[in-house]
């Protein structure tokens, strides 16, 4: 079962790893540090991770992001495959400027995660609902 991280995070939280696909070029980026984040609507790609795999930003529109606390920022977006367990999601995804991601919703509905806050530790279980 994959750890909670406690270097980053005060209380311990749930951090996934997963790849980056630049659809361009196919170069990888592999054990990107990703928040578990069900409180999250969408997912967010750390920029620290985009000059790695040689994504392409487009530069030609920011989306606005709004946190819990009602602060707004400006993100630029980037196309890529972004493989989580054994499924790849493709599409547009937003930049943050942070060392790691969050996964949101957009991508954490297709799975069953138990969190075990105690243990420290999360595991994916199985679905008996097609995807």
């Amino acid at each position: 079962m994959p750890a909670y991280d406690s270097q980053v995070f005060d209380p311990p939280a749930p951090l996934a790893r997963v790849s980056l696909r630049a659809l361009h070029n196919g170069a990888i980026v592999t054990d990107v540090p990703m928040l578990i984040d069900s409180g999250a609507d969408v997912t967010l790609i750390p920029g620290t991770f985009i000059n790695e795999s040689r994504l392409e930003l487009d530069q030609n529109e920011s989306y606005e992001l709004a946190s819990f606390d009602g602060h707004k920022s400006a993100a630029k977006s980037v196309q890529l495959d972004l493989v989580f367990q054994t499924r790849t999601f493709r599409g547009r995804f937003l930049l943050i400027n942070s060392e790691s991601g969050i996964l949101g919703r957009n991508v954490l509905n297709h799975f069953a995660l138990v969190l075990d806050g105690p243990g420290l530790s999360w595991e994916e279980q199985p679905t008996s609902s097609p995807q």
